[in-house]
């Protein structure tokens, strides 16, 4: 995302929690910054992209010797509703203007500047946002005028992502656990309405045994969370979502969070 921002013409500077992880983009011309109050001092837009919403409020915690009062903060972080109130009342502490705005997408679509950003904020800052999204996605959506909107509508998307990864996984585990090769349930439903490209990456990375994650099992499991909790508190029953909860922390429990989530696939094996 930074190097997309800056191939836009945009001057880019870059924090992260770990330096060594950021000094690549220097390469591209983007200025790394040791601290995160260097990171913002100056800066008309400020983007976060972190794992959670106790991170996010930490890290702009360290940036707040550096922030100025109208800039704007774009949150990219997937945080659930109940992680938007600490966020926008460290904004409203501050004098920020704040955009909730998670993406969909993984690693391939951040890269290529494809991801879909969901929005929610007021009108009146759509215009100064613009710039920043359409260098790091292919659309935005905006959703509302409240922060949160967007929050919760990135649920329902991960929702379904979920349970994509998580079918997958364990329809190959049991046509393997049934004593035939998994590559023929592919084969069935090729072609057909079961058929889909997300089923076909995630079943790749089972069948390759290669799981180098473009969304974290970690990721996937705290976002299992954050929608069944969510899902709670609006008067829904899900009965999936915390099943599939369970799926990827008992899968990270075993040693594969930092993979792919199609690494729940091991969760059906003792």
């Amino acid at each position: 995302m930074a190097r997309n921002l800056a191939r836009a013409g945009l001057d880019v500077r870059a924090w992260n929690r770990t330096h060594a992880k950021a000094l690549p983009l220097a390469d591209e011309g983007i200025r790394v910054a040791e601290d995160a109050a260097d990171a913002v001092r100056g800066a008309d837009v400020v983007l976060t992209v972190l794992f959670d919403a106790p991170s996010v409020l930490e890290a702009m915690g360290a940036a707040a010797p550096g922030l100025a009062e109208g800039t704007l903060w774009t949150q990219a972080s997937t945080v659930g509703p109940d992680g938007i109130p600490p966020l926008t009342g460290f904004a409203g502490e501050h004098g920020l203007r704040f955009v909730d705005s998670p993406v969909l997408g993984t690693k391939a679509p951040a890269e290529s500047g494809q991801l879909t950003v969901l929005a929610a904020a007021p009108e009146d800052v759509r215009d100064d946002a613009a710039p920043v999204f359409d260098a790091i996605g292919q659309k935005t959506l905006w959703l509302g005028t409240e922060p949160g909107a967007a929050s919760r509508f990135k649920l329902v998307v991960n929702n379904w992502v979920l349970t994509v990864i998580n079918g997958t996984a364990e329809t190959l585990a049991l046509a393997e656990g049934f004593g035939f090769d998994p590559r023929s349930f592919l084969e069935a439903v090729g072609g057909g309405p079961l058929d889909m490209p997300y089923l076909r990456m995630k079943a790749g990375l089972i069948l390759d045994g290669e799981f180098s994650a473009s969304f974290p099992l970690a990721g996937a499991r705290k976002d299992a969370e954050l929608i069944s909790r969510a899902a709670e508190e609006a008067g829904v029953r899900l009965d999936l979502a915390p099943a599939g909860a369970a799926r990827l922390r008992r899968a990270e429990e075993r040693g594969h969070g930092r993979e792919d989530a199609a690494a729940s696939y091991f969760a059906s094996f003792d």
